[in-house]
């Protein structure tokens, strides 16, 4: 049975992983005063830090309908079951990982004496030091994991997509040995799922005997996500890196000298985009007529409901579904599929002029249209197309346009998507501070 426990562990951060937090660009040079605090932040850590790691094979572990068992333990996590389960996971190890309360104390000394520069380089550092150490505890497990011919999942958490962030104190149960002094650094989990001290994460890994299963979905290649360069385990090349345990960017100030925390939007769409259809318009029909779908491997499916009209036979109401399928925001949102239809019971399409004179050459046309497939969906904001807002389908302009229509609402609705997100990231970081001030009182 497995089992890390190591109070020493290796803290060398990886510079581009640690610049990554600070909100760099990848291939920026840190030059003058900013090099200056991330050198001092490195130093300072390497002589106060104390990290430590612990990890342990679980006692027990089932796949269940829609939800994850450990150790008698269920939890009801859509995402880490559909991962499991999609790689036929048949084990799984705990690990919880802490940089310690030393670094986290100092920076908020720091900030109440004044010093906010010192504080956010710190701040960053401690959680680059968190995603380091899980780093390397993947590339332990994958050590072990090897010999016996086995493959380490990616590691998942509370907080992640469709993992309960509440979950925390569950799992942190789990992790603690079950004999011996307990785990090697300090760590509380409160009621609503934050960490104490909150440079800590917990996680869980999943361990499968089916090494083409993890190959042969993207999301489940560890080494994509394993910034761990001198790994001898290493199956594929370093691709992306999982989004920052804790989003430290939003500890600066905004443009306008502001102290109010802001959100740093990381996001292939643009988020001031000008669209063709006037905002109301986007609103309403991003609310009425779209509905996204989250698939398990983060792509996404949308499917938007037209209303028109006939252009003759008295203007008679017609329905077409779209179906659009979407990459991941990591794949910049590429259209994957784009395909149109008569809505399900409507019979307003079969009376259409194209329709009455050739309804099988008008609805090849209508299925051979699929514009902008391949590209991302940011596209639509630069694609040059016609004006044509006839409710019918009878003129490829007007089936173009009102592709265009269809691409700029989902296009508006990913983007209310992202910001309400990073909302939500700056509510809890907030709320997290005054958790801090309310202790300093």
């Amino acid at each position: 049975m497995l089992e890390l426990i190591d109070t020493r562990p290796d803290v060398n951060v990886a510079v581009f992983e640690y610049q990554r937090l600070l909100g760099y660009p990848a291939g920026h040079t840190i030059e003058g005063r900013a090099r200056e605090l991330a050198d001092w932040a490195r130093r300072w850590y390497a002589e106060h830090g104390t990290p430590w790691i612990y990890a342990r094979h679980s006692d027990g572990f089932e796949i269940v309908h829609g939800a994850v068992r450990i150790d008698g333990t269920e939890f009801s996590a859509g995402r880490l079951h559909e991962q499991f389960d999609a790689a036929q996971a048949h084990e799984a190890v705990l690990a919880a990982v802490g940089a310690g309360r030393q670094a986290e104390e100092y920076a908020r000394h720091l900030w109440q004496e004044g010093k906010p520069d010192e504080y956010f380089f710190l701040e960053t550092y401690g959680s680059a030091v968190v995603e380091h150490l899980i780093t390397i505890t993947g590339s332990r497990i994958c050590g072990w994991a090897e010999k016996s011919g086995m493959v380490v999942l990616p590691h998942y958490s509370p907080g992640y997509s469709g993992w309960d962030i509440s979950d925390q104190g569950k799992l942190l149960a789990l992790i603690r040995p079950r004999n011996g002094p307990g785990l090697p650094g300090e760590i509380h989990a409160l009621e609503f799922g934050m960490l104490r001290p909150k440079k800590s994460l917990l996680a869980l890994f999943g361990i499968t005997r089916h090494r083409d299963k993890a190959r042969s979905l993207a999301e489940l290649i560890p080494c994509e996500n394993c910034s761990f360069s001198p790994c001898q385990f290493r199956r594929a090349p370093y691709h992306h890196s999982r989004p920052p345990i804790e989003d430290v960017r939003m500890l600066h100030g905004n443009r306008n000298g502001s102290d109010e925390a802001k959100p740093v939007v990381d996001s292939p769409l643009d988020q001031q985009a000008k669209y063709s259809v006037n905002l109301r318009a986007l609103q309403k029909w991003s609310r009425e007529r779209l509905r996204l779908k989250w698939l398990g491997d983060c792509s996404v499916e949308a499917r938007f409901r037209y209303d028109g009209t006939t252009c003759s036979n008295m203007g008679r109401p017609l329905e077409y579904d779209y179906h659009v399928k979407l990459g991941r925001a990591e794949e910049r949102y590429r259209i994957q599929e784009a395909r149109c239809g008569p809505a399900l019971g409507d019979t307003g399409h079969t009376l259409m002029c194209e329709y009455l004179n050739d309804a099988e050459r008008l609805q090849n046309s209508i299925d051979n249209e699929k514009p902008l497939v391949g590209k991302p969906l940011n596209d639509v904001l630069t694609w040059q197309r016609q004006y044509s807002p006839s409710g019918c389908y009878c003129d490829a302009e007007s089936r173009i346009h009102k592709w265009g229509l269809v691409f700029e609402v989902i296009h508006f609705a990913l983007v209310q998507h992202e910001k309400a997100r990073a909302d939500r990231q700056v509510e809890a970081f907030q709320e997290n501070s005054q958790i801090e001030h309310d202790k300093t009182l």
